[in-house]
């Protein structure tokens, strides 16, 4: 049983060393230990500093590509190197390296395809008392959309299966964490989560600038990841509120018309067949976007078939 422990970096030539040496070096139940860094641009000396700590892989991006592209990147490395199980962790040394062996007893143990390592998110003193309401709310959010039962969504420390990491898929630049969670609850994964212990902060998170851009990106990525897999309800929802508008009027017209109301109500008749128009239309394109998602599922299902019959070719 192979295990590899995946670092996305960015400038962390301050803070790889420490986060290098926190990793276990050993686990029950694992035979072999690998360390890889995703250097995403890093305009420091991370990769010395990280050769220097003896990790074993290396993939070089020349210039920034974001944290989600990285993410996704040491995913693929790592399943080309034979990993049965991937972990991710920060390279800020925010999550306890000793903690790893928590997040992957579930999947040697067969039961689960994806774990999240929950933070005591209410006991972090460096987290303001908005952040951690809204570290509750969000993953409450991502809960709905994504039928799970994951109390901390944003927590970036996580182990994956081999199948998971290949099945998984990131399609914005932001991040992953909350994207791949629907995406494992939307595709029938079977997704846990284990407390963990943070360490003191070393720095200040690059990935939350301000709380309400966090915000903007964060409802949007649910928001594409939602259409990508359950198009149908979306449209329909969207589509019910103009129908129904243009039905009520339209009911209300035929109520007055035949009621022999001196008035004709025309701009109503009008209205009314303007919203019966918009809310069909959209009811209309919900029915494609939900063929095309069916589309893209066979599509991935074959993709992933090809990945276990040939895991060295990037796809």
């Amino acid at each position: 049983m192979k295990l590899v422990i995946q670092i996305p970096c960015f400038n962390e030539e301050k803070t790889i060393t420490k986060t290098i040496a926190d990793l276990p070096k050993k686990i029950k139940g694992i035979d072999v230990i690998e360390y890889l860094i995703v250097n995403d641009g890093s305009e420091d000396k991370t990769v010395e500093a990280a050769i220097e700590c003896g990790v074993d892989y290396i993939i070089d991006f020349p210039k920034n590509q974001g944290l989600a592209k990285a993410f996704l990147a040491g995913l693929r490395a790592s399943v080309h190197l034979g990993a049965d199980i991937i972990v991710n962790t920060d390279a800020d040394n925010q999550y306890y390296g000793e903690d790893i062996e928590k997040l992957v007893q579930p999947i040697l143990k067969e039961r689960f395809d994806m774990v999240v390592g929950e933070r005591p998110i209410a006991n972090i003193r460096d987290f303001s008392f908005t952040k951690k309401i809204l570290q509750k709310l969000g993953s409450f959010v991502v809960r709905v959309f994504s039928s799970t039962n994951i109390p901390d969504a944003p927590s970036g420390f996580r182990a994956f299966s081999k199948k998971a990491a290949l099945e998984l898929n990131v399609f914005g630049n932001y991040t992953y964490t909350i994207e791949t969670i629907i995406q494992a609850g939307r595709k029938g994964m079977f997704v846990t989560s284990v407390p963990i212990r943070v360490n003191p902060k070393l720095r200040e998170s690059r990935l939350v600038k301000s709380i309400s851009s966090y915000i903007y990106k964060s409802l949007l990525t649910i928001l594409r990841v939602f259409l990508l897999y359950k198009p149908l309800r979306f449209f329909l929802f969207l589509g019910t509120i103009p129908f129904s508008i243009g039905f009520s009027l339209g009911v209300r017209w035929l109520i007055l018309y035949f009621s022999g109301t001196p008035r004709s109500h025309v701009p109503s008749l009008i209205l009314s067949a303007i919203c019966i128009l918009i809310g069909t239309q959209l009811y209309a394109l919900g029915l494609v976007a939900d063929l095309m998602a069916k589309n893209r599922l066979i599509l991935e299902q074959i993709l992933l078939r090809s990945k276990l019959q040939n895991p060295l070719v990037d796809y």
